[in-house]
Protein backbone atom coordinates (compact mmCIF):
# COMPACT_ATOMS: atom_id res chain seq x y z
CA UNK A 1 0.00 0.00 0.00
CA UNK A 2 0.90 3.71 -0.77
CA UNK A 3 -0.10 6.74 1.17
CA UNK A 4 -0.72 10.34 -0.30
CA UNK A 5 3.46 11.02 0.48
CA UNK A 6 4.46 8.12 -1.72
CA UNK A 7 1.76 8.58 -4.16
CA UNK A 8 3.31 12.42 -4.25
CA UNK A 9 6.96 11.21 -5.08
CA UNK A 10 5.60 9.77 -7.93
CA UNK A 11 2.98 11.59 -9.95
CA UNK A 12 3.20 15.41 -11.10
CA UNK A 13 0.18 16.08 -9.46
CA UNK A 14 1.33 18.07 -5.54
CA UNK A 15 -0.03 20.08 -2.38
CA UNK A 16 -4.16 19.89 -2.74
CA UNK A 17 -4.19 18.57 -6.73
CA UNK A 18 -2.80 15.73 -5.57
CA UNK A 19 -6.32 14.02 -5.11
CA UNK A 20 -5.61 10.33 -4.06
CA UNK A 21 -5.00 9.56 -0.58
CA UNK A 22 -3.88 5.60 -0.80
CA UNK A 23 -3.17 3.05 -3.52
CA UNK A 24 -4.37 -0.43 -2.01
CA UNK A 25 -3.36 -2.70 -4.22
CA UNK A 26 -1.52 -2.86 -8.29
CA UNK A 27 0.11 -5.41 -10.66
CA UNK A 28 0.72 -4.76 -13.73
CA UNK A 29 -2.14 -4.54 -15.31
CA UNK A 30 -3.94 -2.27 -13.14
CA UNK A 31 -4.00 0.00 -10.07
CA UNK A 32 -6.71 0.36 -7.08
CA UNK A 33 -6.95 3.47 -5.25
CA UNK A 34 -8.65 5.54 -2.53
CA UNK A 35 -10.01 9.40 -1.81
CA UNK A 36 -11.46 11.50 0.24
CA UNK A 37 -10.70 14.66 -1.21
CA UNK A 38 -13.77 15.19 -3.08
CA UNK A 39 -15.60 15.69 0.32
CA UNK A 40 -12.92 18.97 1.35
CA UNK A 41 -14.27 22.17 0.85
CA UNK A 42 -10.63 23.49 0.00
CA UNK A 43 -10.75 21.02 -3.20
CA UNK A 44 -8.88 22.71 -6.23
CA UNK A 45 -11.84 21.29 -8.50
CA UNK A 46 -14.52 23.14 -7.00
CA UNK A 47 -16.28 25.82 -8.52
CA UNK A 48 -18.76 28.05 -6.99
CA UNK A 49 -18.88 25.77 -4.23
CA UNK A 50 -19.39 22.76 -5.60
CA UNK A 51 -17.42 19.37 -7.40
CA UNK A 52 -18.98 18.29 -10.51
CA UNK A 53 -19.20 14.49 -11.26
CA UNK A 54 -17.09 14.81 -14.76
CA UNK A 55 -14.54 16.22 -11.90
CA UNK A 56 -13.75 12.33 -11.09
CA UNK A 57 -12.64 11.87 -14.62
CA UNK A 58 -9.20 13.80 -12.95
CA UNK A 59 -9.38 10.94 -9.80
CA UNK A 60 -9.02 8.07 -12.22
CA UNK A 61 -6.31 10.10 -14.58
CA UNK A 62 -4.18 10.64 -11.70
CA UNK A 63 -4.88 6.38 -10.71
CA UNK A 64 -3.48 6.24 -13.96
CA UNK A 65 -0.41 8.26 -14.11
CA UNK A 66 0.34 6.46 -10.56
CA UNK A 67 -0.27 3.00 -12.34
CA UNK A 68 2.41 4.20 -15.11
CA UNK A 69 5.12 5.19 -12.55
CA UNK A 70 4.92 2.21 -10.41
CA UNK A 71 4.16 -0.38 -14.13
CA UNK A 72 7.13 1.70 -16.03
CA UNK A 73 9.49 2.18 -12.70
CA UNK A 74 12.29 4.35 -13.46
CA UNK A 75 11.57 4.04 -16.65
CA UNK A 76 7.66 6.38 -16.29
CA UNK A 77 7.61 8.86 -18.77
CA UNK A 78 5.86 12.52 -18.74
CA UNK A 79 2.31 11.37 -20.28
CA UNK A 80 -0.95 13.94 -21.90
CA UNK A 81 -4.20 13.31 -22.09
CA UNK A 82 -4.96 12.66 -25.95
CA UNK A 83 -8.23 11.55 -25.66
CA UNK A 84 -11.76 10.61 -23.73
CA UNK A 85 -14.16 8.02 -24.63
CA UNK A 86 -17.28 5.93 -23.75
CA UNK A 87 -17.23 8.52 -20.33
CA UNK A 88 -20.06 8.04 -18.55
CA UNK A 89 -21.24 9.78 -15.25
CA UNK A 90 -24.28 8.49 -12.61
CA UNK A 91 -24.86 11.20 -10.45
CA UNK A 92 -24.40 15.18 -10.45
CA UNK A 93 -22.31 16.20 -7.77
CA UNK A 94 -19.18 14.28 -6.70
CA UNK A 95 -18.94 16.10 -3.58
CA UNK A 96 -22.06 14.25 -1.92
CA UNK A 97 -21.16 13.16 1.48
CA UNK A 98 -23.56 10.23 0.81
CA UNK A 99 -20.76 8.54 -2.04
CA UNK A 100 -18.60 7.86 1.35
CA UNK A 101 -15.03 7.24 0.05
CA UNK A 102 -14.35 6.75 -3.40
CA UNK A 103 -12.62 3.73 -4.76
CA UNK A 104 -10.63 4.60 -8.19
CA UNK A 105 -9.25 2.03 -10.67
CA UNK A 106 -7.48 2.30 -13.61
CA UNK A 107 -6.81 -0.78 -16.16
CA UNK A 108 -4.30 -0.85 -18.37
CA UNK A 109 -5.62 -2.08 -21.91
CA UNK A 110 -2.77 -1.19 -24.14
CA UNK A 111 0.36 0.57 -24.26
CA UNK A 112 3.76 0.97 -26.22
CA UNK A 113 6.31 3.62 -26.80
CA UNK A 114 4.13 6.20 -27.79
CA UNK A 115 1.43 6.10 -25.01
CA UNK A 116 -0.94 3.65 -23.19
CA UNK A 117 -4.63 3.11 -22.96
CA UNK A 118 -6.76 3.10 -19.43
CA UNK A 119 -10.58 1.82 -18.75
CA UNK A 120 -11.09 3.27 -15.77
CA UNK A 121 -13.84 3.58 -13.03
CA UNK A 122 -15.00 6.06 -9.73
CA UNK A 123 -17.43 4.09 -7.41
CA UNK A 124 -18.69 5.28 -4.65
CA UNK A 125 -17.62 3.12 -1.08
CA UNK A 126 -20.94 4.62 0.50
CA UNK A 127 -21.46 6.55 3.73
CA UNK A 128 -22.66 5.71 7.61
CA UNK A 129 -26.17 4.83 7.47
CA UNK A 130 -26.95 7.81 9.58
CA UNK A 131 -26.89 9.69 6.42
CA UNK A 132 -30.22 10.82 5.00
CA UNK A 133 -29.23 10.74 1.34
CA UNK A 134 -29.19 7.24 -0.50
CA UNK A 135 -26.11 5.82 -2.00
CA UNK A 136 -25.81 2.53 -2.55
CA UNK A 137 -21.97 1.14 -1.69
CA UNK A 138 -19.58 0.08 -5.15
CA UNK A 139 -22.18 2.01 -7.45
CA UNK A 140 -20.09 3.03 -10.76
CA UNK A 141 -20.30 7.06 -10.43
CA UNK A 142 -17.80 7.70 -13.80
CA UNK A 143 -16.52 5.40 -15.96
CA UNK A 144 -14.62 5.27 -19.45
CA UNK A 145 -11.56 5.11 -21.37
CA UNK A 146 -8.37 7.25 -22.16
CA UNK A 147 -5.48 7.59 -24.38
CA UNK A 148 -2.35 8.80 -22.85
CA UNK A 149 0.47 10.13 -25.18
CA UNK A 150 4.12 10.40 -23.94
CA UNK A 151 5.67 13.64 -24.04
CA UNK A 152 8.48 14.11 -26.67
Amino acid sequence: MLDRDAIARLIPHQGQMSLLDAALAWDDGQIACRATSHLCPANPLRRAGRLGMVCGVEYCLQAAALHGALALGARAREGRLAALRDVTVAAGRLDDPAHGALAVTALLEAADRVGMIYRFSLAAEGQAPASRAKCEPGRALVRGRATIVFAP
